[in-house]
């Protein structure tokens, strides 16, 4: 008996978050871009031990699934949503439902018996996008705890290596430091300048770049006391992200009353480029985002909307006191608008902007 892995070349598994990730085929079958751990039983599942973890440290496992015979059982967050396909004698296939951020990265197959045993090891990628991030208090203000934290604040997590090289190979260029999920850190550069380690790449730390610019490589660096951005990454949105021009300029006080209004809430950074990248959301009106940042997402540039390339404007985090901007909200699936084509938002009882109080806080849907 052992536990082999398909030969289907040099592609990964993709599977977008909130989706089906199904580790599916009998032997040596191929399904478009999907990988396959199999079990080859000669004898039955009699006396056979499956198990599935998650790579999470180069020698540390997260118990993902095991089964001994009929015997099953999930472990942790995969509870609920970790089954074997099961789909004949010696099929070890994992159906993976309810994906998840969380759920990215590598995976291992064992099977044991009284005789022998056998590994596979099987890679998850998401389909996503890669998004560079600093929080209000400004650029190089990060641990990689804070990193961490900062991503998980925006619908994201840390990005891998292989996922912000995927993102250069995609355009992204990016002149600032940022920490990766292996404790590295590094950046993207499209289009070679003296400021981004130079025109041919010989200046940055750990090399990393050509003439036609590269990922410049700080190397891995000490995580509690070294401070840089971060790069995240996201992955497809269950829900929907809309613009909110309300009836009047809303302060950033007064945002998550105007999305609420909406049965909504204020997006955030990684919700607003997931609907940029993955919805093709595209508005050239800056809005207010959760952390107080002011962005807008351009599929199709043109003429006053920020450049020549497609992307994420950002005018970083204005006064929340003075500049005043629609608002980009999430709405989550099944979440109901109550405002369907007949109401607005403002202040009940009397005066609006011409007199009256304006405190955000007395701000109730209106019907108009």
């Amino acid at each position: 008996m052992v536990c082999a892995r398909a030969a289907l070349g040099p592609g990964a598994l993709w599977a977008a978050a909130w989706g089906v990730l199904l580790l599916t085929a009998p032997a040596g079958a191929q399904r478009g871009r999907k990988k396959v751990v199999h079990v080859l039983a000669a004898h039955g599942h009699d006396g056979v031990r499956l198990k599935w973890t998650k790579v999470v440290d180069p020698l540390a496992f997260t118990d993902v699934f095991v089964a001994l015979g009929p015997q099953h059982r999930a472990f942790g967050s995969y509870r609920g949503r970790a089954e074997l396909q099961g789909d004949g004698p010696g099929d070890a296939s994992l159906v993976l439902r309810n994906v998840t951020l969380q759920d990215y990265g590598r995976y291992e197959c064992e099977v044991t018996n009284e005789l022998e045993d056998d590994a596979g090891m099987v890679k998850l990628d998401l389909e996503g996008v890669v998004f560079p991030y600093h929080p209000r208090g400004g650029r190089y203000k990060l641990t990689f705890a804070e990193a961490q934290r900062a991503c998980a604040e925006q619908d994201g997590i840390l990005a891998s290596a292989e996922q912000l090289h995927a993102a250069w190979r995609d355009g992204l260029d990016w002149c600032n430091a940022g920490w990766l999920r292996d404790g590295s850190v590094q950046y993207p550069v499209n289009r070679p300048r003296e400021p981004c380690g130079g025109l041919g790449g010989t200046g940055s730390a750990g090399g990393g770049g050509d003439a036609n610019g590269g990922l410049r490589n700080y190397g891995y660096r000490h995580n509690a006391e070294e401070r840089y951005d971060a790069f995240c990454f996201t992955s497809n949105l269950p829900g929907r992200v809309f613009f909110l021009k309300p009836l009047r300029p809303v302060p950033f006080s007064g945002a998550a009353r105007a999305c609420a209004a909406r049965g909504a809430a204020v997006a955030k950074v990684g919700q607003l480029f997931a609907a940029w990248k993955l919805q093709l959301l595209d508005r050239c009106t800056a809005g207010w985002l959760a952390d107080g940042s002011a962005r807008y997402p351009i599929v199709n540039p043109r003429a006053r909307c920020g450049g020549r390339r497609p992307g994420v404007r950002s005018l970083g985090f204005p006064d929340a006191t003075r500049r005043l901007f629609g608002v980009y909200c999430y709405r989550a699936p099944g979440a109901p608008d109550p405002a369907p084509g007949g109401w607005g938002w403002g202040w009940a009882g009397g005066g609006g902007w011409a007199g009256g109080a304006r405190d955000p806080a007395a701000w109730t849907p209106l019907h108009v």
